[in-house]
């Protein structure tokens, strides 16, 4: 019997009045290995192995062909933004001339009409002044991975023979937060370890004054649990630590870097939409075209099993618009009706949303479940409530305040 979501009736959806989200984040895989062998890597390291398989880069007919098919659903739906996300493996291995092919010829292919905003996530090791001339030239938003101070970072980031990247990635990140190129330096991306102290890799990223932090959640499911997270278990290391970092974060008086997840958490809570998957209902709209042209979704999801991101589409068979009613990719559009029976019974499921799609894996039930995390995510929605509740109430009654000081 297939897993859910496979068994989803879209035909269903669309009589009932439901319509997709057409796609706004684009991402290529524009390099398909990698020049590190970090030990969480979900690409690399577990459930899928199918990178083996497919070309180190796109080729010519490739690009060009996934240029057009994006420039075609920009039209179909009249999007006056798209972002194109460059991605790997490591996406500085395709090299400087590729680089800039692929993004002037979707940005050719699409118009004027339309703003292609590209960013790119790298590991820092070949982040060097000649990329950087490039970035700025093409206006490409960069985004650099460090997991901390050099005993956290190098704790899983590590070259294949061994030796740490942190000394490598400090310098690459000294060129793009210095004066010529700090306006294309997106933010630090940083994959939590529960065995590195949170204040300590929280100001280790803060010495380099990044815009935005993205704190990531280690890959797992049900059914391959992440490191530290016993299925079912009421405790909640993911939320310990990342709390400790909240209150560090939330607590300090002057400007501080956006850290997406409390951002995003504290925006629900006031009411807000989500603008991530993390997350929220907010259908995901967006979609990947690896090295060989292959349409997938999320690569995250290469981590639950082999296969999980395949959607049998291809650019030079299928448009995008192909994608967007098959059950897979529905599932992740459709909110509060994709989530279990018991996390719609949850009164934080607006703010978690269930998680992380990829995360409420476990085999024979598919994806139909609340996410591996859920403990850790009820705690850590109920302390910002908290938090910003009791700001809230000061906010409106100032005199509540002086009067709990002069108690």
């Amino acid at each position: 019997m297939d897993e859910w979501p496979l068994t989803l009736d879209v035909e269903g959806l669309m009589a009932a009045g439901w319509r997709p989200t057409p796609f706004r984040e684009f991402i290529l895989k524009i390099h398909s290995r990698c020049d590190l062998a970090c030990s969480y890597c979900y690409m690399y390291k577990m459930a899928d192995s199918g990178w083996r398989d497919r070309p180190k880069t796109m080729s010519s007919e490739i690009v060009a062909a996934t240029a057009q098919r994006i420039a075609e659903h920009v039209q179909a739906h009249g999007l006056p933004k798209i972002e194109g996300i460059l991605h790997g493996g490591e996406p500085l291995l395709a090299g400087p001339m590729a680089i800039r092919r692929i993004v002037t010829g979707i940005r050719s292919a699409v118009g004027e009409r339309t703003r292609v905003a590209v960013s790119l996530q790298t590991n820092g090791l070949l982040l060097d002044a000649r990329y950087l001339r490039l970035f700025d030239e093409l206006g490409i938003q960069v985004g650099v991975s460090l997991d901390g101070d050099e005993a956290a970072h190098d704790r899983n980031r590590r070259r294949a023979d061994g030796r740490g990247s942190h000394r490598r990635v400090v310098e690459a990140l000294g060129l793009l937060t210095g004066p010529p190129y700090r306006r294309v330096f997106a933010g630090l991306l940083c994959t939590i370890d529960l065995r590195n102290d949170p204040i300590d890799v929280y100001e280790a990223l803060l010495e380099f004054d990044p815009p935005t932090i993205d704190f990531l959640l280690p890959h797992g499911n049900w059914t391959i649990p992440p490191p530290g997270r016993v299925p079912d278990d009421p405790a909640t290391p993911y939320a310990d630590w990342l709390i400790a970092v909240f209150n560090r974060w939330y607590d300090t008086p002057h400007d501080v870097p956006r850290v997406r997840m409390f951002d995003e958490i504290i925006h629900l809570l006031l009411g807000g939409a989500s603008t991530t998957e993390l997350v929220g209902l907010s259908p995901a709209a967006m979609v990947v075209v690896e090295t060989d042209g292959a349409i997938e979704q999320t690569d995250l999801l290469k981590s639950a099993y082999h296969g999980a991101a395949a959607t049998g589409l291809h650019v030079l068979r299928n448009s995008f618009d192909d994608a967007l009613r098959l059950p897979t990719i529905v599932a992740r559009q459709i909110g509060r009706a994709a989530l279990a029976a018991q996390c719609r019974a949850c009164r934080v499921s607006a703010v978690c949303g269930g998680g992380l799609y990829v995360h409420r894996y476990r085999a024979g039930s598919g994806f139909a479940n609340p996410s591996v995390y859920c403990p850790d995510l009820f705690r850590l929605i109920a302390h910002i409530r908290s938090r910003v509740a009791a700001d809230l109430a000061v906010a409106r009654n100032p005199s509540s305040r002086s009067a709990d000081e002069t108690a």
